[in-house]
């Protein structure tokens, strides 16, 4: 059986918080004004970028940006833009040194951000998800906010170029859009990977997500909707609601749908800061007569890649990797 990742942490938010009525509209975020072509704030050109909240001007070159979301702090990660205020409740394991880095002001809860500390971080962009929408106004009042249109409840359609349209726009914010392109191409070419495994191959997966010893599963249209859309996994079934949370399922649905892979998102590693699950704990006779756990094809997936963020291309790749292994012998 497959089983390897680190526990970490997140915030409930991610189940509650993001029901938000804003995520209707799929378009991804664009940049809308003229190249960055110097990082000299005398040389910089402003960029405005359209979003689900609104429109956000950028008139000089951000030189103290906070990220109220851990897939944020990952695309500032990636560009290497300095964070200068986060929250550090939940920080997954691909972004640990920011956990404790002096420089990086602790800002609060992913839910639940500090406004005080926000503003005590002199920041002059603040990069936001649906997670913390509410705090918009807010925290425009304090400096350009940016929101990230991913939309946690469904990522059928679109999330992929979504992750890639924000770096590129994140890219020409910053004066980076060479470093932005080659990281959009890295994890193209890894997404293309796990594709290639993919394609033409006759297995059926399930995503579970795990709970203190209840499960939901996730479908097509769902917050995991992309590895079935985008990477091309066939579904062990289509009879899953759409929404963030996933459908409550029993033992007994498992082995009904009879999937050929069985992914299993465990959510109490991640919350309750417990080791990760292993094949034993998750053990019983319906399961047994799967044809994933027959085949050992159950796949404990990176929980913090996969709950934790899931947006950003730290943890695109991260996922792809956890998919081709599903294909593995």
């Amino acid at each position: 059986m497959n089983r390897n990742y680190p526990a970490s942490s997140w915030p409930l938010a991610l189940l509650l918080g993001a029901t938000l009525a804003l995520h209707g509209c799929n378009e991804p975020t664009t940049a809308t004004t003229a190249t960055v072509n110097a990082k000299h704030q005398g040389d910089y050109l402003p960029v405005t970028v359209q979003h689900k909240l609104g429109t956000t001007v950028i008139s000089q070159l951000p030189q103290r940006t906070v990220a109220l979301d851990m897939n944020e702090v990952d695309f500032l990660d990636q560009l290497g833009v300095a964070v200068a205020g986060m929250p550090k409740d939940f920080v997954p394991h691909f972004l640990a040194r920011y956990k404790d880095a002096a420089q990086t002001a602790d800002v609060g809860s992913i839910v639940q951000p500090n406004l005080e500390r926000v503003h005590a971080a002199r920041p002059d962009l603040i990069l936001i998800t649906s997670l913390q929408a509410s705090h918009y106004g807010e925290l425009s009042e304090m400096a350009p906010t940016l929101h990230f249109d991913v939309d946690y409840r469904d990522s059928e359609a679109g999330h992929v170029a979504l992750v890639q349209q924000h770096l590129t726009s994140l890219g020409d914010i910053f004066g980076k859009q060479d470093l932005a392109r080659r990281k959009v191409d890295e994890l193209e070419a890894k997404l293309a990977q796990a594709r290639n495994v993919i394609r033409d191959r006759p297995e059926r997966a399930l995503v579970v997500l795990h709970n203190n010893g209840a499960f939901s599963a996730f479908g097509v249209q769902s917050r995991y909707g992309f590895i079935f859309n985008d990477l091309g996994v066939k579904p062990a079934t289509t009879t899953l609601d759409t929404g963030l949370h996933g459908q409550p399922i029993s033992s007994e649905f498992i082995q009904q749908a009879n999937p050929d892979i069985l992914y299993v998102v465990d959510r109490t590693a991640v919350m309750e800061h417990r080791p990760l699950m292993t094949v034993a704990k998750l053990d019983n006779p319906l399961l047994r007569q799967t044809n994933a756990w027959k085949h050992g094809r159950v796949v404990f997936v990176d929980p913090q890649a996969w709950y934790v963020t899931a947006a950003s291309p730290t943890s695109l790749a991260l996922i792809a990797d956890d998919v081709i292994r599903g294909y593995q012998d």
